[in-house]
C-alpha cells in the first residue's frame, strides 16, 4: 500500500511540479517566530478532525476508531462524499472547541478520480453563485473549485442547522491536502453566505489554490496552514503557473520545532517555500505527518 501511495503521489507531483523550478525567486525574509508548546498542543483536536475525515466513510455517524475517540464529545449533524470525485466530509458541533466544525478528506492516492481533482490545473474565475460579489480578478485552481462545489450546498445547509442549535458560534473549516484547499474555499463561501459568522481555517499540507490577487485577499482571514518538514505538496502547483499562498503558515522542522512564518510564501529556510526548493528535495511521507504525533491519511484509520 505504501509503495502504491508513493507512486501515485510521484505522478501527481511530476505533473503539478513541472514549472516549480521556473517559479519567481523570493528573497529570504525575517519574521520567523517559534510556536509555543501550549499552542502546538492546542492544534491536536483540529488535527484529529482532519484525520477523521479519511475514516468516516462519508457517514453521518461518529464511529471511526481512534480519530473519532480523540474528539469523543463531537456531535455530528451531517456527512457525505464518495471518497473519490467528492471527498468525504462531515459537519457538526465540538463542545471542546465551542465551534461548528466543517471537515473534508484530502486526496486519496488509491482513488483515480480523487487524483484527477488535483490535476485540473487551470485557474478559473471564482463561481459567483458561491462567491457572490467577489472580485473578477480572483482566480482559483479549477479542480479544487469543482470539487468544492460538489458538496458546498449540503455543507452550508448543515452549518445552518448547527447554528440554529448554537447561535452566534464560530465556524472552523479543517482539512488535509486537497481537503485543506476545500476548507479555505468553504471558509470564504460560508462567510459570503452568512456574513455575521466568524470563520477560521486550519489546514495541513495544503497546496496552493489561488492566483496572487485571491491569495492576497485571503491574508488576514484566519487561515492557518501547518506544513510538515520536507512535504512538497505545499509548493504545488508552482508559482510559475500563476499560483500563490495566503499567509498563516506554520512549518514543522525536522527537529519538531514549529515555526510561524510571516507573510506569503516566506522563502526563509525555516518555512516550506525556502526549505523545499523543488519536489526533488521533498519527501512525500512528510505529507502524512507526524503533526505533533498525529498521522493523517487513510492508512491511519
Amino acid at each position: 500500500m505504501l509503495s502504491k501511495i508513493s507512486r501515485s503521489f510521484a505522478l501527481f507531483a511530476a505533473l503539478l511540479g513541472l514549472s516549480t523550478s521556473a517559479a519567481p525567486l523570493s528573497e529570504k525574509r525575517a519574521g520567523i517566530t517559534r510556536v509555543s508548546a501550549s499552542t502546538i498542543a492546542g492544534y491536536t483536536l483540529y488535527t484529529q478532525f482532519a484525520r477523521a475525515a479519511y475514516c468516516t466513510g462519508g457517514k453521518a455517524t461518529w464511529k471511526c476508531g481512534a480519530a473519532c475517540k480523540a474528539n469523543q464529545d463531537f456531535v455530528i449533524y451531517a456527512g457525505g462524499g464518495d471518497g473519490a470525485a467528492t471527498p468525504n466530509w462531515f459537519v457538526g458541533w465540538s463542545p471542546a472547541l465551542k465551534s461548528v466544525i466543517v471537515t473534508h478528506q484530502g486526496t486519496d492516492p488509491t482513488q483515480f478520480l480523487s487524483i484527477i481533482n488535483d490535476l485540473d490545473l487551470g485557474l478559473d474565475k471564482l463561481d459567483q453563485k458561491y462567491f457572490t460579489g467577489l472580485s473578477s480578478s480572483f482566480y482559483v485552481h479549477g479542480g479544487f473549485q469543482d470539487t468544492f462545489k460538489r458538496s458546498a450546498d449540503a455543507v452550508l445547509a448543515a452549518v445552518k442547522k448547527v447554528l440554529v442549535d448554537h447561535p452566534n458560534a464560530p465556524v472552523t473549516t479543517i482539512g488535509h491536502s486537497l481537503g485543506g484547499a476545500i476548507a479555505i474555499l468553504n471558509s470564504v463561501f460560508i462567510k459570503n453566505k452568512i456574513p455575521s459568522v466568524t470563520v477560521k481555517t486550519v489546514g495541513y499540507g495544503v497546496p496552493r489554490l489561488a492566483n496572487p490577487a485571491f491569495a492576497s485577499y485571503l491574508v488576514g482571514k484566519g487561515i492557518t496552514r501547518i506544513n510538515n518538514d520536507s512535504d512538497f505538496i505545499p509548493i504545488l502547483p508552482g508559482r510559475g503557473l500563476g499560483y500563490a499562498h495566503p499567509d498563516g503558515e506554520i512549518h514543522i522542522t525536522d527537529d519538531k520545532t514549529w515555526n510561524s512564518c510571516l507573510g506569503q510564501d516566506n522563502a526563509d529556510d525555516n518555512c516550506t517555500t525556502g526549505h523545499v526548493a523543488s519536489v526533488l528535495l521533498g519527501n512525500i511521507f512528510d505529507h502524512l505527518g507526524a503533526y505533533n504525533g498525529v498521522w493523517i491519511g487513510s492508512l491511519y484509520c
